[in-house]
């Protein structure tokens, strides 16, 4: 899991949370190596957190974008099409996107009861 750093105001954040199938484990890994380094050459993209529960294959990702352009320039990237294609026909059960702007934003470092 990583975070990224200090987001501009105004940020994008699209939440996807899934239940994977239990097909085609391996297509899935190549095809979200290949996503990943799609999405960091990506204008405008400026980080994810993923995590997925190995036993009920429940996941959340969460990408942050400068823009809510930016966000919709990579839902259209061929490629990410593609892998989305993939994700509809094997690789998911069920998902569900959400796009939210950040409001405000804080850590562990920074926070008070008060944030």
């Amino acid at each position: 899991m990583t975070f990224p750093g200090p987001l501009p105001e105004g940020a994008i954040a699209v939440i996807f949370t899934s239940m994977r199938s239990a097909d085609d484990d391996h297509g899935y890994e190549a095809m979200a190596e290949r996503m990943l380094e799609l999405v960091e050459a990506q204008h405008g993209y400026l980080g994810a957190t993923s995590v997925r529960d190995p036993a009920t294959r429940v996941g959340i990702t969460v990408s942050y974008w400068v823009d809510e352009s930016a966000a919709r320039q990579w839902k259209q990237v061929a490629e990410h099409q593609l892998a989305q294609r993939e994700g509809r026909r094997h690789w998911y059960e069920h998902y569900r996107v959400e796009v939210c702007r950040v409001v405000r934003q804080y850590d562990h470092t920074s926070s008070t009861l008060d944030d």
